[in-house]
């Protein structure tokens, strides 16, 4: 499998599993993550963060990476599988 068999170029979503993936999903939810593993990100971009991903996970979950990967960060980790 390569990327454009996922999202054809040209295009910026896709649907899988009944949820739409967007280009640059992941990408936006490892920045998130870093935001969320900062001491020194304060509670507006924490909040922020938290909004963000749980905008992007059904996306993430639809394309597996969650069984693929697991999240070193044992709270975030904690926090992302407590999600809806």
């Amino acid at each position: 499998m390569r990327p454009h068999d996922i999202l054809a170029d040209g295009a910026d979503t896709t649907v899988l599993g009944g949820a739409t993936v967007r280009k640059g999903s992941v990408a936006a939810f490892l920045a998130n993550a870093r935001t969320l593993a900062d001491p020194q990100a304060d509670a507006a971009a924490r909040a922020q963060a938290q909004r963000h991903i749980r905008e992007v996970l059904p996306a993430l979950r639809a394309i597996g990476l969650f069984e693929a990967m697991q999240i070193r960060d044992p709270q975030l980790r904690a926090w992302v599988e407590a999600q809806p």
